[in-house]
């Protein structure tokens, strides 16, 4: 009896510890399951209505969008979109100024987008690693040299309804790096549906707001090519051209320059620069910025040239 007794609770006690190592299917929570908020969103594909109107947080106020004048196609809206990407990635179409949250099964919510203008472009993946409510612009000095009006916010422009990042920020990253990328609002909503950026992805302010409640911190982010096939790796816009140097004559040499007929050399020659062609950038690699090497002038001659050589050289 006493043997029986053990037994039993030997045995009751097994299936306790077993019992403890299997979850309860409804408290499961796959790591693969969707964290975007789509229950609010119309099930078929159709226009949402009132969403430009006023809107108010506990900072600002975003005034109201006139609808009439935003093109429909550019007016958040559920679609029938057909992508193999998961629920909760965002594509960019830069070419028909789209930005599409993956909801279900070949389904989106589409928002009208300003992309980059000429010489901005760029496509690949990225992450969300940042987000910013009213954030703080900065402009780059290379903006700041193009648009010297703007030095007043070299230190930065504190956030606001005339704040050039609008409502809110989505800051993005590819394998850790942060190429200047953001997807933001914008008090300009009229630029939307335009090539009017410097590379950001803007939104009509009510839009990113939208946006910024829906998704999450590392949202995949896949920006198309141009054309609007997938991008094979990162794509980043070729760097601005360097100024090229002024080189001064010394006034010897220009009196030299004039002393000498049409048809000799000049005392002073400054060849072209040789430029290195600036690769590709594939999947996170900074873009190689283009090294201009220019030889150094000739020395001048103190006198006159004879048939084109320094006759003291």
């Amino acid at each position: 009896m006493h043997k029986l007794a053990f037994r039993f609770v030997a045995a009751t006690a097994l299936c306790l510890s077993l019992s403890a190592c299997v979850v309860d299917p409804a408290m499961t929570v796959s790591s693969a399951a969707p964290a975007v908020k789509t229950s609010d969103l119309p099930k078929d594909a159709q226009l949402i209505e009132g969403v430009y109107s006023a809107k108010s947080d506990t900072e600002f106020n975003v005034p109201a969008v006139p609808v009439d004048k935003v093109p429909t196609q550019f007016q958040r809206q559920t679609v029938a979109y057909e992508t193999d990407q998961p629920v909760g990635t965002i594509i960019i179409n830069p070419g028909a100024k789209h930005l599409y949250l993956v909801t279900g099964k070949n389904k989106a919510v589409r928002y009208g987008i300003a992309v980059g203008k000429a010489g901005f472009q760029w496509s690949g993946e990225a992450l969300i690693t940042g987000r910013k409510t009213w954030p703080t612009w900065t402009p780059p000095k290379e903006m700041i040299e193009r648009k010297p009006e703007l030095a007043k916010w070299e230190k930065g422009q504190p956030g606001g309804p005339q704040n050039p990042l609008g409502a809110r920020a989505l800051y993005l990253t590819t394998n850790g790096v942060d190429y200047g990328y953001r997807i933001h609002g914008t008090p300009e909503w009229s630029s939307i549906g335009k090539s009017a950026s410097s590379g950001c992805i803007r939104m009509i302010n009510q839009d990113v707001m939208d946006l910024y409640e829906r998704v999450p911190d590392n949202t995949k982010v896949v920006v198309l090519n141009a054309d609007g096939s997938m991008p094979k790796g990162l794509t980043l816009p070729p760097p601005a051209p360097k100024k090229a140097a002024v080189v001064a004559a010394a006034p010897a040499a220009a009196a030299a320059a004039a002393a000498t007929p049409a048809a000799a050399a000049p005392a002073i020659m400054i060849p072209k620069p040789n430029v290195m062609p600036t690769p590709v950038v594939t999947m996170g690699v900074p873009a190689t910025t283009t090294t201009t090497t220019t030889a150094a002038p000739a020395a001048a001659c103190a006198v006159a040239l004879v048939n084109g050589v320094c006759p003291s050289n």
